[in-house]
């Protein structure tokens, strides 16, 4: 009870709306659990002054996507006064921007997939031909694969663009990487085991991420210590590089010869029962109530 009124902020209007109300049940559950006053708040359906009259002490953001994790949440909290988790305004809404991502990465010297701008004045098989197909074309400023196509022929290009922009105007065409599929979960200073993710569909996609049993996580990832210690070491500076701090995951890819790239970052992940960092924490012996419970200490304001 020692953190007062929690309001565990779920739901929101973005298109990842269904798998916050999951995460945010989860969390509130948990929280509760715990002996926490937690309560659930979705800002979808009540007024974010709410938070200040019925004096919540703090809040969890278990939203997902565009007014939850890109800034604007944030920075609404901030102008109440009230504490919260994860990643403050200006790192929120630059790991929600892949290609301000992608940018600082670059100039911070951090390896990351060759990308192409589209737009519907794009000479798409130009751009098929620089970066290879397969490729993969997704929404620059979504999670979860909304929107996202993995186009093995540069005659598909413009479709799987104009699906992209239904979602974003600004949408981007990426390299595909031919190897490994890896995360990393971030609490604190601490990079959590690396998961390998290994799906039978197309690509690791909405449907994989949530809803089917079909998808393998593998924890240990299967690489040398040495290695995955080096890659904890890279997600660790590539959280830093965008100024994020309190927990998240940074996503990457391997290589055939096994060079890492950088793929995205989540300030806000999934905390369902197929997501990632809760399955990571489980591997060094750290509940998922007991999760909750430390990404809520570490609650901040500006």
């Amino acid at each position: 009870m020692r953190f007062g009124k929690v309001a565990v902020l779920m739901g929101g209007r973005s298109a990842e709306r269904e798998i916050s109300l999951m995460s945010g049940r989860g969390v509130l559950k948990a929280l509760r659990s715990k002996g926490v006053d937690a309560q659930a708040f979705d800002p979808a359906k009540r007024d974010l002054a709410d938070l200040r009259t019925q004096r919540f002490s703090r809040c969890f953001v278990a939203l997902h996507g565009r007014g939850g994790e890109d800034g604007t949440l944030q920075g609404a909290l901030e102008l109440l006064g009230i504490p919260y988790t994860g990643s403050g305004v200006l790192a929120s809404a630059l790991a929600m921007d892949k290609v301000r991502t992608k940018q600082l990465w670059t100039a911070d010297g951090l390896p990351t997939a060759p990308h192409v701008i589209l737009d519907k004045k794009s000479n798409f098989p130009a751009v098929a031909r620089k970066l290879g197909t397969p490729l993969f074309v997704k929404p620059a400023s979504e999670g979860s694969s909304v929107g996202m196509t993995k186009v093995r022929a540069a005659s598909r290009l413009k479709k799987a663009y104009t699906l992209a922009a239904r979602h974003d105007p600004v949408v981007i065409a990426e390299k595909f990487i031919d190897g490994p599929e890896l995360t990393a979960g971030i609490l604190g200073e601490r990079v959590l085991p690396l998961i390998r993710i290994e799906t039978p569909r197309e690509f690791y996609d909405y449907q994989a991420k949530y809803f089917t049993d079909d998808t393998r996580y593998l924890i240990p990832c299967g690489l040398p210590k040495a290695k995955e210690m080096q890659l904890q070491a890279l997600c660790l500076r590539a959280f830093r590089a965008l100024g994020c701090r309190g927990w998240g995951r940074v996503d990457l890819m391997l290589d055939r010869r096994g060079r890492p790239y950088l793929l995205e970052i989540n300030t806000s992940p999934g905390m369902t029962s197929h997501s990632l960092v809760p399955m990571a924490a489980r591997a060094v012996g750290m509940s998922y109530e007991d999760l909750c419970l430390r990404i809520l200490k570490e609650t901040h304001v500006g």
